[in-house]
C-alpha cells in the first residue's frame, strides 16, 4: 500500500471531501476514518439523530456502511498500487447484531494482508478472486455490538 494513499485516507479533511463528493450518505451519517495502515482499518460512527432507528440506537444500515468502508479502504489501498485496471464488487454480505449500538462505535477490519494476497492472485491469474473479509463494531467499553462478513470479488478489467 502506497504511503501517499495512506496519507490521503488518514487526512480527516481530505477524506471528508471525498465522502461529500463520492459517498454523500456516508458523510451525512457521520462516518470517520480513524486509521488505515497496511494490515487494518478503523472507521468510527457516532450514534446521532441522523443515523438512529426508532429504538434509539444506531440504524443497522449505517453500521453496515461503516463496516463495508473498513474493508473497502484496505482493498482500495492495495488496488491503488496495481498497474492494471481492476474491478471490485461486493458479492455477499452477512451481519450479526449482538448489542444495542449507542455512543461511538469503532468498526475494525484486520484483513489487510488477506485482501492484498487476493488482489495479487487476481492480477497474476487474470481470473476473479473472492475474498471474505470481516469487520467488527465495538462500543466505547470494548464490547462487540456487531459483526459483518463481506465477500469481495477482484478481477482484472
Amino acid at each position: 500500500m502506497h504511503q501517499a494513499y495512506l496519507n490521503r485516507v488518514n487526512n480527516s479533511f481530505l477524506y471528508r471531501l471525498f465522502l461529500l463528493k463520492k459517498l454523500p450518505i456516508a458523510w451525512i451519517a457521520g462516518l470517520r476514518v480513524a486509521m488505515v495502515d497496511r494490515e487494518s482499518a478503523k472507521v468510527t460512527l457516532k450514534h446521532s439523530y441522523l443515523n438512529q432507528n426508532p429504538f434509539n440506537s444506531m440504524y443497522f444500515a449505517c453500521q453496515a456502511m461503516a463496516a463495508e468502508m473498513s474493508t473497502g479502504l484496505l482493498a482500495l489501498g492495495y488496488l491503488n498500487q496495481v498497474p492494471e485496471k481492476m474491478s471490485m464488487l461486493v458479492l455477499d454480505f452477512s451481519s450479526n447484531y449482538s448489542k444495542k449500538a449507542v455512543g461511538k462505535i469503532e468498526f475494525v477490519c484486520l484483513d489487510g494482508i488477506k485482501v492484498k494476497n487476493s488482489i495479487e492472485e487476481a492480477v497474476m491469474s487474470g481470473k476473479a478472486v473472492v475474498c471474505l473479509m470481516e469487520s467488527k463494531g465495538f462500543d466505547a467499553q470494548g464490547a462487540c455490538v456487531s459483526t459483518f462478513k463481506i465477500t469481495w470479488s477482484f478481477k482484472k478489467k
